[in-house]
């Protein structure tokens, strides 16, 4: 050792401790000098001759080995020159100073890829083909490498010689870097230090056993490839891969059969059967050790394509293969082996059950030739992937015990086609069940309901090509073939049905309304019209009897003029001569004008209690199955966000099902809860309402879609106001059913349910609901009621043009106001200055109150505004008297009929009407029914007086 003194340390309580790191410091100096100088030799000896002999086989990977060499001589090279620096500036050293110390995990990546490298080399038998080299440059080197052997006290082959020059001085150099770290950790027990050597030294430790590990792999498998003929050597030898166990030395059978040896390597397993071999990447792999099938010494090996077993004589061979395999699985997953290969820190850690990797199909079955990227359960497709097919299939979505289950899209090609059908759709054990949305190639689209890889249920089929005879469907569905009630738009021939299906033909009841407003109740049978039906002409006409699809009267019949006079007999069409009949003209008109103009369909036909059976049936799937968050989706339907142009993109195939955030099982029943009391659940009913994932919002836009199919565009006739008004009421009562049925759930889950509690019994809840999903209908129902009601708002609205050409005065004379409630009282006006001055001031709040009843489309809304039209003219009255006046019926109609006159609201026989049909029963017989009344007399009035008027024209016109 070198003797350094250092003036003062003995004075100072460490002095004796910093004696001991610069004398480690300078051993490490003198070894890394040492090594630095054998590592020149080794390199002009042995690494230089090969490399300027040319290539010999495995050569590539002798210039790896030769590069991570290097890399370790200048580690070597920069750790001396470190601390050379520090012992020419001073005569001591610190921890600070020692480069391995803080570098250590360069200097064990380095060895640990050298090291690597060397016995990959080794395995593949590069030292015996290094030396055969039959090059000349490599011949005049050899006598150079005998003596340098020598120095190593060798006497053996050239290949192990080789084999021992480029490993021995490594092993030789860390253990001594070993020694020097021993001796650094009894130097540094007081120092902040210590716990940095430590560490460093534990790591070299580490190395060591790697390398040992390492090279007795190495020799096992190089043994190995030996011993395995060329066939198989040829099949699965690699440089970097390693054998584990051999069933030759560690006794398993397989039950595939006969297995001659089984194999386990650090990528895969492999079984041998006589001439042939299976292999299996370890990735791959499930070790199911729990399964007894075929005895208590049994391994049960899952992969994705096949399942065995390892059967074992002894339990210690079971226990040993267990452990051996779900190591190399870990390790393989993990992408490297444990440092130390088979040290503490892969114990007691199995491989994740589930995984993510990409995988092949091969064998036979449904997944053959298909490619599959995703997450696996115990060998099986499990969680979210994408599986693909060479033909250009594509699933991508959620998978469950191998098969499609869970929300999926799905990319279908097309027959002879450079198109593709696209499903986006909930599957169940492999088939779409559910809700989902499909884009068919042709341009057609589906959204609806599926069971069995089939429309069932309610559904939306629509063709919206403007030149491929455009069509849309919606109602229910059976085995892919529209099946119940349903509505059928042909919009080529500008016609709807509306009525029953079966095996996708019109079978049963059923109405037709053309765009013409004509419209017709017929019976069919195998899409074929059958028996009479009732056909209501565009003059207001009605033929009850046969006629064909071109609505030709054919046999007989009867037809019912506007003005109530019938013919009946006897019809027939020749294209000559045109419509002929015989029979018998009725002009007494026993049937009224109004039962002939205002004749309703589909109320008989089609009981509202069974059109959209199917659509309430999904909900009601959704609450028996306990209200479920991730069944909700496939019970209710979803909202995507789509886009054609991406349809064959994987950014399309991830779709967005919508921007909300989905409320989960737990928030959703503790909101029901929590709002089921009357002050606060009107509010939380409109939020739910109007979300497009809550349960019941999904079930309002369902309802909405169909009421739309049904009335809106063509489907806005006359007669069928009633059957639309009473299917909007029965929305309200099955909404607050189902309301309720979700509170039940709620209860039920939480364990506060009461079956004597009566919190809501007293509350009206369909009108609750009436009034908070009116919004979504009220555009088709408000136009059904105008062409319902236009001949009398057409004579309402000539009786106002009419009055409005009185002034005030005139008005209020006319109209039998009494004169003592003008309120024109104090004014002292000329009969030349009344028209001038006072028009249209009169009760001008009162007006201007009542014409906000267009604003609003709530009934209730509408009765309060006029309530509070009712109340400003009690407030003018008021005024004019000064006192407090309450207006009995005969000076309040007078007064309202002013008001209506002066307000001139546009269809107010529909607004009356709507009010009276849809507002709440407990209305009636109060106040506002007593309003809602006044109001109709003034309608009825204004229009009496018209045809009063007509009459007396009409008289002198005679």
């Amino acid at each position: 050792m070198m003797d350094v003194f250092l003036p003062g340390n003995s004075l100072l309580p460490g002095g004796w401790l910093d004696m001991s790191i610069t004398e480690a410091a300078a051993s490490l100096l003198r070894s890394e000098e040492t090594f630095s100088a054998c590592l020149a030799r080794i390199n002009s000896v042995v690494l230089k001759p090969l490399l300027q002999s040319g290539s010999f086989e495995h050569s590539k990977l002798f210039l790896l080995l030769n590069d991570h060499f290097h890399i370790l001589w200048d580690l070597a090279e920069e750790n001396y020159r470190a601390l050379k620096q520090t012992f020419s500036t001073s005569e001591s050293a610190c921890i600070q100073d020692i480069y391995l110390i803080w570098k250590a995990d360069v200097f064990q990546d380095a060895y640990i890829q050298y090291f690597s490298t060397f016995a990959s080399f080794a395995v593949v038998q590069g030292f015996e083909h290094a030396a055969r080299n039959k090059s000349e440059i490599w011949k005049r080197h050899k006598p150079v490498l005998q003596q340098f052997l020598a120095d190593f006290s060798l006497d053996t082959t050239m290949p192990v010689a080789l084999h021992t020059v480029l490993n021995k001085p490594f092993r030789d150099h860390l253990q001594q870097y070993s020694l020097i770290f021993s001796t650094l950790e009894k130097s540094t027990s007081q120092c902040p230090e210590k716990r940095a050597v430590a560490e460093a030294a534990e790591e070299f430790v580490k190395l060591q056993a790697f390398i040992s590990q390492a090279l007795d792999e190495a020799s096992l498998t190089r043994s190995l490839w030996k011993s395995l003929g060329h066939k198989f050597t040829d099949l699965i030898c690699m440089p970097e891969r390693r054998l584990l166990e051999d069933s030759r030395d560690l006794t398993v059978y397989a039950s595939t059969g006969q297995s001659d040896r089984i194999l386990l390597f650090d990528d895969i397993l492999v079984l041998v059967q006589g001439h042939s071999l299976q292999s299996f990447e370890l990735k791959h792999v499930w070790v199911d050790a729990t399964s007894q099938e075929t005895g208590k010494h049994t391994l049960h090996i899952i992969t994705p394509e096949e399942e065995f077993f390892l059967l074992a004589k002894e339990p210690e061979a079971r226990a040993v293969w267990q452990w051996k395999l779900n190591q190399a699985v870990r390790q393989a997953l993990n992408g490297k082996r444990d440092f130390p290969l088979w040290g503490k820190a892969g114990e007691g850690r199995d491989p994740p059950a589930d995984r993510f990797f990409a995988f092949a199909f091969k064998a036979e079955g449904r997944l053959k030739n298909a490619a599959y990227e995703g997450e696996w359960h115990l060998g099986k497709l499990h969680g979210q992937g994408t599986l693909t097919w060479p033909d250009g299939r594509n699933y991508v979505g959620d998978f469950q015990g191998g098969l499609e289950h869970g929300f999926g899209i799905c990319l279908m090609p097309r027959v002879s086609e450079d198109r593709y059908d696209c499903y986006k759709c909930h599957w169940w054990e492999g088939k779409m069940a559910g809700y989902g949305i499909c884009e068919y190639g042709n341009e057609m689209v589906y959204k609806g309901y599926f069971k069995d890889n089939m429309r069932h249920g309610f559904g939306i089929l629509e063709n919206p090509s403007a030149t491929d005879q455009p069509f849309k469907y919606t109602g229910h569905w059976k085995d892919n073939k529209k099946s119940g009630y349903g509505v059928w738009d042909n919009r080529e021939k500008g016609e709807r049905y509306i009525g029953m299906w079966h095996e996708d033909q019109r079978y049963g009841q059923g109405v037709v309304v053309m765009q013409s407003g004509v419209c017709y109740r017929r019976t069919y049978y195998m899409d074929k019209m059958v028996g009479s039906g009732v056909l209501l002409l565009e003059d207001d006409s009605i033929y009850e009897g046969n006629f064909t699809s071109d609505l030709t009267f054919v046999g007989k019949g009867k037809l019912t003029f506007p003005n109530g006079f019938t013919l009946e007999g006897t019809f027939s069409n020749k294209s000559s001569q045109g419509l002929h009949t015989q029979g018998v003209l009725n002009t007494s008109g026993e049937q009224t004008v109004d039962a002939v103009t205002k004749l309703q369909l589909g109320q008989e036909e089609f009981p509202v209690e069974k059109r959209w059976k199917g659509l309430y049936s999904h909900f009601l799937e959704f609450i028996h199955s306990g209200g479920r968050s991730e069944m909700e989706e496939s019970f209710m339907g979803f909202h995507v966000q789509t886009s054609r142009e991406l349809r064959k993109s994987q950014e399309y195939l991830f779709c967005h099902r919508g921007t909300e955030e989905a409320p989960g099982k737990v928030d959703l029943l503790e909101e029901l809860i929590e709002n089921q009391a009357e002050e606060s659940l009107q509010g939380y009913l409109q939020q739910a309402l109007q979300s497009s994932l809550h349960p019941l919002g999904k079930l309002l836009k369902a309802l909405t879609l169909a009421f739309q199919a049904t009335y809106s565009g063509i489907g806005a006739n006359k007669h069928l106001l009633s059957m639309a008004q009473e299917e909007v009421k029965h929305y309200a009562k099955r909404i607050w059913e189902f309301y309720q049925g979700l509170l039940h759930l709620a209860l039920e889950v939480k364990g506060l349910l009461d079956p004597e509690a009566t919190q809501q019994s007293n509350l009206n809840g369909p009108g609750i609901i009436l009034s908070l999903i009116l919004p979504c209908f009220y555009p088709e129902l408000s136009m059904l009621y105008m062409l319902y009601h236009e001949k009398e708002d057409e004579l309402y609205c000539q009786g106002i043009v009419d009055l409005s050409r009185f002034s005030d005065v005139k008005l209020l004379e006319f109209l039998d106001v009494q004169k003592h409630l003008w309120p024109l009282k104090d004014l002292k006006l000329t009969r030349n200055q009344r028209h001038s001055l006072i028009q249209d001031q009169c009760f001008l709040s009162a007006t201007e109150c009542l014409q906000k009843l267009m604003t609003t489309i709530d009934p209730l809304e509408k009765l309060h505004i006029l309530q509070k039209t009712y109340e400003e003219i009690e407030k003018t009255v008021a005024r004019v008297l000064g006192k407090e006046y309450n207006l009995p019926m005969d000076d309040l109609l007078p007064l309202l009929m002013y008001v209506v006159t002066r307000a001139r609201i546009q269809h107010l026989g529909a607004e009356i009407h709507l009010i009276r049909d849809m507002m709440d029963p407990v209305n009636e017989g109060g106040m506002y029914d007593f309003l809602l009344t006044a109001l109709e007399s003034c309608y009825a009035f204004i229009q009496k007086e018209v045809r009063l008027t007509q009459n007396w024209h009409g008289s002198h016109d005679s």
